[in-house]
């Protein structure tokens, strides 16, 4: 609310002194000099992001309301988490991966009370924020994809996300361009919507439903929905904005034979082509039931939030330009409220709302005072989702020590869960602890020309068995046996925990660390980004002692470290 006063104070601002302007003129300068001062100085305070300092302390404030503690005898929540644990957590949140020892010594000896703080915006502005939520977000769209061939898309969204992330970071930017997207999909990977459901009218308008306001709408596309309000005309009504969205073939093989087109003529032509089972209307169609056969029932595109509509007839490019406007309009709330309880589920491991697409008016948020803290101020800040990622993280809620939800200790709502890390965290992570460079494990073949072509990348083979649905709530997500057997057995694991080898990772700290106790702790801070307890540290130098060879008892330690469940979860 508070963001939607802000805006018409904006606008009023602006109309007033454009008055002003206009009707001084003919004063004296100086008189019109401070007027216009006067006005601009309202007009850019009005305008100004607000403070993520101030919006995370008044979203703790909040958030202490209104939670409902399970053990009211125990009304206070775990203190901050330690600076190791911090430091792994929000450099595996923003970074996508762990810190290294020196960044862990640098944050150590620093004894600044902003120091948290700093290490949030350093990481915000570097790439890696970028890169992995580009990861993050292309996952939310292609996971699930109902054609397998589309998995090519995987590259060009990425690289549509990063460019955006790395620059403006403007969430409604980003929801725009994917809504209305067209071309070759290799060069827009914003089109990854439409590849991903082949073009199927039914199934985009579900996906931008379900991404975009966190609506499942889909569930009233046969009937009216069972638990929300939403009625079977109103799916259809929202597929009408998409029919004429198509799939066409273009010169050139394989993956490059695909262009994402409008089509706004021809209608008469017959026939329903594989790659899209809509093409041949123009307009979409409610299916009759009672005889599937029959012509069904042409449906005139209206959002179902808010009545936004275009009349029958209207060209793709406007249809699919007026549904954007209409998601990302800040008049209804679940275009923000969506993208900031799916952000802060992935950060605290629990949202607002559960699942994360499945919300709406019908359901109960868990603090829905809190959550429209955030989504006022994301309005405010003109949808900068770095606004959103730095006010989160710089909050105590996100900065206490992590509860696991079946603890007797997890107060209820706004504790920071521990959760396994997504594929590509924990394929970097492995990969800087092992000292190991991606490129060596890609395979290449000949294309003919004497250059060589990627041909399976490691990071995708490894997101095949590690990868889960980001949609998905955390506590059902569960580790498989092909994992564990991957960690355990995996010839590049076995290599690379060779301790006879200096070349490795444990090989140099072996090689450079004589000492024991000094070299098991420099293989916690490798593995754990963390020094070792005074147990765990004995637990170490009685099994070198146990074992009798130092490399060998060392490989065991390593070993153990990396199939640990700290591992491979995120504290």
């Amino acid at each position: 609310m508070q963001a939607l006063q802000n805006i018409c104070v904006r606008h009023v601002i602006n109309r007033i002194s454009w008055t002003v302007f206009c009707s001084t003129l003919a004063l004296a300068p100086s008189i019109f000099f401070i007027l216009c001062g006067f006005f601009l100085s309202l007009s850019s305070a009005a305008a100004a992001d607000p403070d993520p300092f101030l919006t995370a302390k008044q979203l703790d404030q909040s958030l202490n309301r209104e939670r409902t503690p399970i053990d009211t005898s125990q009304d206070e929540y775990s203190d901050l988490c330690d600076d190791e644990t911090f430091l792994r957590r929000i450099t595996l949140d923003l970074a996508g991966r762990q810190p290294t020892t020196e960044e862990i010594s640098t944050f150590s000896q620093e004894d600044s009370k902003t120091k948290r703080a700093l290490v949030i915006d350093r990481l915000l502005e570097s790439p890696e924020w970028a890169e992995t939520w580009a990861r993050y977000f292309r996952d939310v769209i292609l996971y699930r994809r109902t054609d397998e061939r589309t998995l090519f898309m995987s590259g060009p969204l990425e690289k549509f996300f990063f460019v955006h992330l790395d620059g403006a970071a403007r969430w409604d930017a980003i929801a725009r361009a994917v809504i209305t997207a067209s071309g070759n999909p290799l060069e827009h990977g914003e089109t990854a919507i439409v590849m991903g459901q082949m073009g199927e009218t039914a199934d985009i308008a579900a996906e931008i439903s379900r991404i975009f306001l966190g609506i499942q709408i889909q569930c009233a596309q046969c009937h009216d929905h069972r638990t929300d309000r939403w009625k079977r005309s109103q799916f259809h009504e929202m597929a009408a904005f998409f029919p004429r969205i198509e799939i066409r073939p273009s010169p050139g093989n394989g993956i490059n034979r695909f262009i994402v087109v409008s089509r706004d003529f021809d209608a008469g032509r017959g026939g329903k082509a594989l790659d899209n089972p809509r093409r041949g209307h123009l307009e979409h169609e409610m299916p009759d039931l009672q005889d599937p056969s029959q012509p069904g029932t042409v449906m005139t595109p209206v959002f179902f939030l808010t009545g936004a509509t275009v009349p029958k007839g209207t060209r793709d490019r406007e249809r699919r330009e007026a549904i954007a406007a209409a998601v990302i309009d800040p008049l209804h709330p679940w275009f923000v409220r969506s993208i900031v309880n799916r952000l802060w589920s992935e950060l605290l491991g629990e949202g607002f709302y559960d699942p994360v697409d499945d919300m709406g008016p019908d359901r109960t948020s868990s603090a829905p005072q809190s959550l429209e803290l955030l989504t006022s101020g994301l309005i405010a800040s003109h949808y900068d989702l770095r606004w959103l990622f730095r006010t989160i993280t710089l909050t105590e809620t996100y900065q206490r020590a992590s509860q696991s939800r079946g603890s007797t200790d997890h107060k209820g709502f706004a504790i920071n869960c521990p959760q396994r890390l997504r594929a590509d965290q924990l394929f970097n992570q492995i990969l800087s602890t092992l000292g190991a460079d991606e490129s060596r494990y890609v395979r290449r073949q000949g294309n003919g020309n004497g250059a060589g072509q990627s041909m399976a990348s490691p990071r995708a083979m490894f997101a095949t068995v590690f990868g889960y649905d980001p949609s998905q709530p955390r506590e059902d997500v569960a580790g498989t046996i092909p994992q564990a057997l991957l960690l355990m057995n995996s010839p590049v694991m076995a290599s690379a925990i060779n301790g006879d080898r200096p070349f490795t990772a444990i090989g140099k700290i072996l090689y450079e660390q004589p000492d024991d106790r000094e070299a098991a702790s420099m293989l916690y801070l490798r593995t754990l980004a963390r020094h070792p307890t005074d147990r765990e540290l004995n637990l170490c130098l009685d099994h070198v002692k146990e074992v009798g060879n130092r490399n060998e008892a060392f490989e065991d330690i390593f070993w153990s470290l990396l199939n640990s469940t700290e591992f491979i979860h995120r504290k």
